[in-house]
């Protein structure tokens, strides 16, 4: 199914390309599909419908890695080193102007451009494709718009509502409110999910099914609150027995993990057709990579002991040990200080001018040039996740599949929209507790008799553990209005040759403070970010679009 699906997209991207092509449409080719003939047949059909899943390769120029991972370098948990328009995000001085907020505007309305010239030309194929191929590629086209007005509704806040192939004439459309967009990716979902698959992990891998659009329902339910809509959603999902955690957490982001039953939609990658950078851009200098894109120390600090107690709070937090007695997923996700990464030994001390390789039989010692090269790791840190040993003779060419959506995002959705419906019931400690203790993490379990707002917070703290270098932060810290408590100041990494000498003070989201470290002064200072609370919380709307737009009223603060 792989192979067929790039195939498609690859014919179908080309055949919709021609169709928008006034003058190749002119010419009516004998020996090719036009605008005339083509969505003639089933084959058509579904090779047009395939082309329509092409923007989730979208990867964000100069950025290169798939656009779905690169929120969180413009989050409080992580950094971009290269000078580019993501930086800018993070750094806070973005404008009309920038690259990376553009593109996005430009790859998901193409996206939606072509599933509405499919919804508008399909109708008369009812006659002659099988009835329920029929509704189910119409379905997968719907839900593939909702997935990309959903992305442009975040990120934008309210954006023109556009259902069908519009002329020059009608193409001053003004925005819809945020309301009303979100009115219609519900809408859409539940229209679509009884036409689409049960299960796509045969034949039919890659391709949305029924998972995927309860999944898209619940978090764009979610972060809308509309908490009942988000619930019932992650229940239907939880209640079809379909889905179920992996007991690896560090598997789930590395082959070995790509055909995991926590995966419900993921994009697909395939050598010789479709590939990412994604290794090339988190490995270490060592490693022939350019860590690149890191996490910071504030997210090393989040993480609990295993004791299930913040690192200020809890008795087995040493500070001459700070990763010992530490959440597993710390270890999973990010690569620490004296641990082994891609066959080395992963050290970021000044004085650690040698280091071990273990591709060698026995082990031997080489340069280090984690300490050496001046592009190496700003933070003292790198990411684990999507960084698989079995790239590291191609790492620019990956083809580990990057994931979407996973069960362990449901059970979270539905535990926090239960929350705050102050539902709170044994099924919300039980979804909580489940992420918290699946065999390869086993934190201790939240215990029952928590308040709404002590639920709350350990929610918060409970995505942020989870999800970190999956994207989904750079969202979380809008929705709950803290991003203008979390983003502005120093973003930090360690202290280059010592550990820090205590503590810092947790809050109730998890976020470090190092007031009371004495020598906090001497961590990196990255850079200096600045974050405007009435302008920052939204991306600005190309400055071109809404010069050709002139209906289109831009954000406040651009």
């Amino acid at each position: 199914m792989k192979t067929r699906l790039y195939t498609y997209i690859i014919i179908s991207c080309c055949l919709i390309m021609a169709a928008c092509n006034k003058e190749y449409l002119e010419r009516f080719p004998l020996d090719s599909p036009s605008d005339e003939t083509f969505l003639t047949n089933e084959a058509e059909l579904d090779m047009a419908v395939t082309g329509a899943y092409n923007g989730l390769w979208y990867h964000p120029s100069g950025i290169s890695i798939p656009f779905a991972i690169t929120f969180d370098y413009a989050s409080d948990i992580g950094w971009e080193r290269n000078t580019t328009d993501l930086q800018a995000l993070g750094l806070g001085v973005v404008d009309s102007d920038n690259g990376f907020t553009g593109g996005f505007w430009t790859a998901f309305y193409r996206g939606i451009a072509r599933c509405n010239n499919i919804l508008d030309k399909a109708e008369p194929l009812k006659e002659v494709v099988p009835e329920d191929t029929y509704n189910r590629l119409i379905a997968e086209t719907r839900f593939l718009r909702a997935y990309y007005y959903f992305y442009l509704n975040e990120l934008y806040g309210g954006v023109p509502l556009i259902t069908k192939t519009v002329s020059l004439a009608e193409s001053q459309t003004p925005r819809n409110t945020k309301e009303e967009v979100t009115d219609f990716v519900i809408s859409e979902l539940d229209a679509i999910i009884p036409n689409l698959l049960a299960e796509t992990k045969s034949i039919n891998k890659g391709r949305a099914n029924q998972g995927a659009a309860l999944a898209l329902k619940s978090r764009a339910a979610l972060y809308n609150e509309r908490w009942q809509e988000a619930a019932d959603a992650a229940q239907a999902i939880m209640n079809s027995g379909t889905y179920q955690l992996h007991p690896k957490f560090d598997e789930l982001f590395l082959y070995d993990g790509q055909n995991s039953n926590e995966i419900i939609f993921a994009v697909q990658y395939m050598k010789g057709l479709q590939v990412h950078p994604i290794p090339a851009q988190f490995y270490s200098r060592i490693a022939k990579g350019f860590s690149n894109k890191i996490p910071v120390q504030t997210l090393v600090d989040s993480y609990e002991c295993t004791d299930g107690l913040a690192i200020d709070k809890s008795p087995l937090y040493d500070p001459k040990k700070p990763f010992a007695n530490r959440d597993p997923r710390l270890n999973y996700t990010i690569v620490l200080p004296q641990t082994r990464y891609i066959n080395y030994m992963f050290e970021t001390h000044p004085d650690s001018l040698m280091t071990w390789n273990y591709n060698t039989t026995p082990p031997t010692r080489v340069s280090n040039t984690d300490v050496t090269n001046a592009y190496a790791t700003f933070s003292g840190y790198l990411w684990r996740k999507y960084a698989d040993l079995a790239d590291k003779d191609d790492p620019s060419n990956s083809e580990i599949n990057v994931t979407l959506f996973r069960y362990a995002e449901v059970l979270l959705n539905y535990a926090e929209a239960k929350v705050e419906l102050n539902q709170i019931d044994q099924t919300v400690y039980d979804a909580i507790n489940a992420v918290r203790q699946r065999p390869s993490v086993e934190m201790p379990p939240i215990a029952p008799g928590k308040s709404q707002q002590d639920l709350r917070y350990i929610i918060r703290k409970e995505r942020k553990y989870e999800f970190a270098a999956e994207g989904l932060r750079f969202f979380d810290i809008r929705r709950w209005n803290i991003a203008h408590e979390v983003m502005p100041g120093k973003l930090l990494g360690r202290v280059r040759d010592a550990f820090l000498t205590s503590a810092p003070r947790i809050d109730e989201n998890g976020t470090p403070h190092y007031e009371n470290v004495s020598n906090s002064g001497q961590m990196r200072v990255i850079e200096t970010r600045i974050f405007n609370k009435d302008r920052d919380y939204l991306w600005p709307i190309p400055r071109l679009e809404t010069e050709v737009n002139t209906t289109l009223v831009q954000n406040p603060g651009y």
